[in-house]
């Protein structure tokens, strides 16, 4: 035979091998394994991650169920009063599983449906990933949708499993819509985006203090008892911390009688805040009995200190780094020879 029709429920069905076609209530339809519907659901899974393949599949089964009952409201005439015997007899022939509506507020437009074993539990005890439902329930807020032209939503207050035969689930009118969920599920993913940006960010900033901190004036001992610790750039808080802890911790292991400060890389530069940082670590240094002296002394550093507010003017100040090493040989009764 080419041609077949049967009549399931209420529901007609034709086949004509000679064309190809398969029809449900006149409309084209095709038929999957449940296997091949997991195989589908996995690779949308794979590709756009466990949160982006749940919106999909509720809005994908939304969008679906609307089309099912404005296409049913206008052949059958669906209203409240068949409303429960079309939807009973309308999926099991489809193989979606037996639906029915238990309980009907038609002030209220409230449904509550009972869906035992539909395509999708089957799909899901497959590889035994849980039996909670997201496309079928959301398919039926759109078929509800669909037929009375209101918005619908659901919430499913149990779902079938081995103790319990049916899901149970409730619809409601609502203003939540597929496109709100869609809109916040982008602003999510772009907040998380942000977020993992700002925390890269932050810790590239933290590496990047860290080798400053390593970098920036560094302790150098040039001769025996003198030291050297070039000043780079300014100074906020930490970095001022960083350096009279780092360079006072340091004096006592090279037995320093010399602290020669190298002025030369601020720039030309001394606010009030380096001058109280350099004054504060002369201070420091002397209770360890290490002379502090101040070298890399421009012409325009030198002004700047004599009207600073702090005492650099009492520290012995020379031009260069070599003027600075001579001086403090000489002051320890000794000569490069």
């Amino acid at each position: 035979m080419s041609k077949i029709n049967k009549v399931v429920g209420g529901i007609e069905l034709q086949w004509n091998l000679e064309t190809g076609e398969a029809l449900f209530e006149g409309r084209d339809v095709v038929f999957f394994w449940i296997s091949a519907m997991e195989t589908f659901f996995d690779t949308i899974k794979d590709i756009s991650g466990v949160e982006a393949t749940q919106l999909v599949l509720e809005t994908t089964g939304f969008r679906q169920g609307v089309i099912v009952g404005e296409g049913f409201k206008s052949l059958k005439q669906i209203d409240t009063s068949n409303v429960v015997e079309w939807i009973s007899n309308t999926y099991a022939p489809a193989g979606w599983g037996k639906v029915a509506i238990v309980k009907m507020d038609t002030k209220h437009n409230t449904f509550t449906l009972h869906i035992q074993n539909d395509w999708e539990y089957k799909m899901n005890l497959l590889n035994n990933k849980g039996a909670e439902g997201i496309f079928v329930p959301s398919h039926y807020a759109g078929v509800l949708t669909g037929l009375f032209g209101i918005n619908f939503w659901y919430k499913t207050i149990q779902y079938q499993n081995d103790s319990t035969s049916y899901s149970v689930v409730e619809y409601f009118p609502s203003e939540v819509t597929v496109q709100q969920n869609i809109r916040e599920l982008s602003r999510k993913q772009e907040a998380d985006q942000i977020q993992k940006l700002e925390a890269l960010v932050d810790e590239h900033t933290k590496s990047l203090q860290n080798l400053v901190r390593e970098l920036s004036s560094p302790i150098i001992p040039v001769l025996e008892g003198i030291i050297v610790v070039p000043m780079i750039g300014s100074y906020d808080e930490q970095r001022t911390e960083d350096l009279i802890v780092k360079t006072l911790s340091e004096l006592p292991k090279h037995k320093a009688q010399y602290l020669l400060v190298d002025l030369t890389g601020l720039n030309q530069q001394i606010t009030e805040h380096t001058a109280s940082l350099i004054d504060k670590l002369g201070a420091s240094a002397r209770l360890l009995g290490t002379e502090v002296i101040l070298v890399g002394i421009s012409p325009e550093l030198a002004i700047v200190i004599a009207q600073s507010q702090n005492s650099l003017k009492n520290f012995e100040s020379l031009q260069s780094l070599q003027h600075g090493i001579y001086y403090a040989l000489g002051r320890s009764g000794r000569k490069i020879v």
